[in-house]
């Protein structure tokens, strides 16, 4: 593609994504995860210490149970595909192209988004079916069609997600792994993107085991080391916390002015920027991970939607918290620098010596490495749904050379069509949870109740 014409489809795009996460989509999203959060009796709220319990302490599956991976695997097949470049490069660019307040936006997503994510993967494991291999298949397309009962919607659903795939779940990744690369070690785009392709076709020709398997140790661990790394910037700058706040708080409200080489926002470009980027890091309301729940061992639809919500509390108010702590402790949010560059710099300004350079380059890395695997295994189940098993192959081989080919591309392109794509796939989901959510409530009031009465409910 030549230079002019990749010019010209990334303003198309710019434009489209103007109108795609306009008023009204943020409005669907956002309102979607209101909705739910007082519909279902605010359960994110009210269960989140027992969710966290059965997704981190308790992690054993019903060994009797239908379902392929334990809910433990399960929770880190779906957060390997959203803790990725959005919670590094997508905090940043939220954050320099909207302002302080776009971090508070962000929470917001997250916080109903939990919500959304509940009824998600409820739904997921309550509509799943066996496929021709024997393994799980679930998801929105099949609660779209078997739940709601449109088969139209299912199909929309699966068609956007597999070719989203392609979008947030890979070219984003392997994009922002080689500038990345590239700007801190010298490493031709090339070399980054087919180590990161063969890395890639190894493990998903394993299938959801073979991604279960690599996730379940890859994740805990990436997330453990950045988030320590960013732990010791913020403790280092402890008194600057106060202020952090009340300046994400201050401008989530009221427009920011131009400071240094930041060009200003207002509070549309704030809430677009902070709500966008976060549902492109949580992913609620997307539906993506729900197909990741519904291979989860378990015989409560309710019990992998608790564990499956922990996901978006931990990616958005855990993890792209403390970047963004990160980025506006170290004042470097002004400097006019965006992106996985940014981050790099405010972790330069918040550790000794340059050690951002370091730091930030391998979790985006292990980040997006783990996306890639978690979307390959979302697209496959989008393809086999519309297909049948006999695509699968060719769609792990397209995957993977997709992963090369992303990594040549440029990102302000890819970032803009994966921003269209998601917004896309999300409107027949959001249609699906608002029309079912009178299940999700019957299933989510027996649990309660059964937990206050003392049953000891297994899942």
């Amino acid at each position: 593609m030549s230079a002019d014409s990749s010019e010209l489809l990334t303003r198309f795009f710019v434009v489209l994504n103007s109108y795609l996460w306009g008023p009204p989509m943020l409005l669907l999203l956002v309102g979607t995860g209101v909705f739910l959060t007082f519909f279902l009796d605010g359960v994110q709220f009210r269960l989140l210490g027992h969710s966290l319990y059965l997704a981190l302490i308790k992690r054993k599956e019903d060994g009797e149970a239908e379902g392929d991976i334990s809910h433990f695997q399960a929770l880190m097949t779906a957060l390997a595909a959203t803790v990725g470049t959005g919670n590094i490069a997508g905090v940043a660019t939220a954050i320099a192209a909207g302002g302080p307040g776009a971090l508070f936006w962000m929470w917001v997503t997250g916080l109903v988004g939990m919500a959304t994510k509940y009824a998600e993967a409820l739904l997921a494991v309550k509509y799943r079916v066996v496929d021709a291999r024997g393994q799980m298949s679930g998801g929105p397309m099949y609660y779209l069609a078997y739940g709601l009962g449109s088969k139209s919607l299912g199909a929309a659903f699966a068609l956007l997600t597999a070719l989203a795939a392609f979008g947030i779940g890979n070219m984003v990744q392997s994009n922002s792994v080689a500038a990345a690369m590239d700007t801190s070690f010298g490493w031709p785009t090339w070399v980054t993107g087919a180590l990161m392709a063969v890395g890639t076709g190894v493990v998903i020709l394993g299938g959801i085991q073979g991604i279960a398997r690599v996730t379940q140790v890859l994740v805990p661990v990436m997330i453990v080391l950045y988030v320590g790394a960013a732990m010791v910037v913020v403790v280092l700058r402890l008194d600057q916390i106060p202020s952090v706040l009340a300046l994400v708080l201050q401008h989530a409200f009221s427009p920011t002015a131009a400071a240094g080489g930041f060009l200003g926002a207002t509070i549309q470009q704030t809430m677009r920027y902070g709500i966008g980027r976060g549902v492109f890091s949580n992913e609620s309301g997307l539906g993506s991970a729900a197909i990741a729940a519904a291979a989860a061992k378990t015989r409560l639809p309710v019990t992998q939607a608790l564990v499956s919500m922990t996901q978006t509390f931990i990616d958005t108010i855990i993890v792209c918290s403390m970047t963004g702590f990160v980025i506006l402790s170290t004042g470097v949010w002004s400097s006019g620098a965006t992106g996985a560059p940014l981050t790099v710099d405010a972790f330069n300004a918040g550790l000794p010596g340059q050690a951002g350079g370091i730091v930030v380059p391998l979790a985006l890395v292990f980040f997006a490495y783990s996306t890639i695997l978690g979307w390959s295994y979302y697209g496959e189940k989008s393809v086999e749904y519309l297909f049948g098993e006999k695509l699968i192959l060719p769609y792990r081989a397209l995957f993977t050379v997709m992963v090369f080919v992303g990594a040549l591309g440029r990102v302000d392109l890819i970032w803009e069509l994966a921003d269209s794509l998601n917004a896309a796939m999300a409107v027949p989901n959001l249609i699906g949870l608002l029309g079912l959510a009178v299940i999700c409530r019957r299933e989510t009031r027996a649990y309660i109740a059964d937990l206050a009465g003392g049953v000891g409910r297994r899942g």
